[in-house]
């Protein structure tokens, strides 16, 4: 019996090492394939960005042969269709950048206020209940924001303003900014958590209000946090599509009338693919001209919203 139990004991301790040589071989599989792998999922992810970027460059470029760049970026008349087609993207840069414009009105100081109150003045059970609530707006799906601005927003505005059309920039503007708040306090919160406490401290020992340590102290010192989360608001605001194409209407006129109907580089581009734009087409080559403005925009406010960063970083 106990010669028995030996070789049972055996057979158990060689399977234990076996087991753990497999386990090692495996671990060793996986530190070797994981790096490779994560490296192609990398490289699909720069491939994709330089294929849109070169597909936009090559139609923009058929665009240019057929309309002057010039008359492109200077003309004030957007006609696409009909025998005397005018490619004047003036109007489209009005509209996109007047209701960018209100929504940063709408956003930054609500933003701005509401993260204050989160980082200096709300509890720790506060805060934790009312910053996911908060963000929760970030989370609704933008077409509902634009049969808000249609139905309701517009409605109540019309009855303010008798001369606001049933189509305008400025209830757009107003849902736009509600959209963007979550995303103004929610960065700015955590650029004015992260400055250290003795800072706070020290200025409350050297007699400062809770306000005056607030706006004189903590919102200097992350300065450069809010002032980046307000470029990124900026650079969503101009992207946004769907609340300005069911709200704003698709008047192309060259006007900052805010009570009128203007149309932005992203309704445009919607209205377009959505109608009968032949393909080979002056107006779908427009498509690629609006496209890349937009996106030389969106690329030049990231780009800032980074100098930012680097340049007013403070670090403790």
């Amino acid at each position: 019996m106990p010669e028995v139990t030996t070789n049972v004991k055996k057979a158990n301790v060689r399977e234990l090492i076996k087991k753990n040589k497999n386990t090692v071989n495996m671990h060793k599989i996986l530190e070797t394939v994981m790096p490779k792998l994560l490296l192609v999922i990398a490289i699909i992810s720069v491939l994709t960005t330089i294929g849109i970027i070169l597909t936009l460059i090559t139609e923009t470029f058929e665009f240019f042969k057929r309309v002057p760049f010039v008359e492109f970026y200077t003309g004030t008349v957007l006609k696409p269709l009909g025998e005397n087609a005018q490619f004047g993207i003036l109007p489209l840069i009005a509209g996109t950048l007047m209701s960018s414009l209100i929504a940063m009105c709408v956003a930054i100081p609500i933003g701005l206020m509401s993260a204050v109150y989160l980082s200096e003045y709300a509890s720790e059970r506060v805060r934790k209940a009312l910053k996911p609530i908060l963000e929760v707006l970030a989370g609704i799906p933008t077409i509902v924001y634009g049969f808000f601005a249609l139905t309701f927003v517009t409605p109540l505005l019309r009855s303010f303003i008798p001369g606001l059309e049933p189509s305008n920039i400025l209830s757009p503007g107003i849902v736009m900014g509600i959209m963007i708040i979550p995303m103004v306090a929610s960065l700015s919160e955590d650029a004015m958590s992260s400055v250290p406490k003795s800072m706070r401290e020290g200025a409350l020992a050297l007699g400062a209000t809770k306000l005056e340590v607030s706006w004189k102290v903590v919102v200097p010192a992350a300065m450069s946090g809010i002032i980046a989360s307000f470029v990124l608001a900026i650079s969503r605001a101009i992207g946004e599509t769907m609340i300005v194409t069911i709200a704003s209407g698709s008047s192309k006129n060259f006007t900052f009338d805010l009570t009128q109907s203007m149309q932005t580089m992203t309704a445009y581009i919607v209205e377009v693919t959505g109608g009968d734009a032949p393909a080979g087409s002056t107006l779908y080559y427009s498509l690629y001209a609006v496209a890349m403005t937009l996106f030389v925009f969106t690329l030049v406010m990231n780009m800032l919203a980074q100098y930012i960063s680097r340049k007013f970083r403070e670090e403790y």
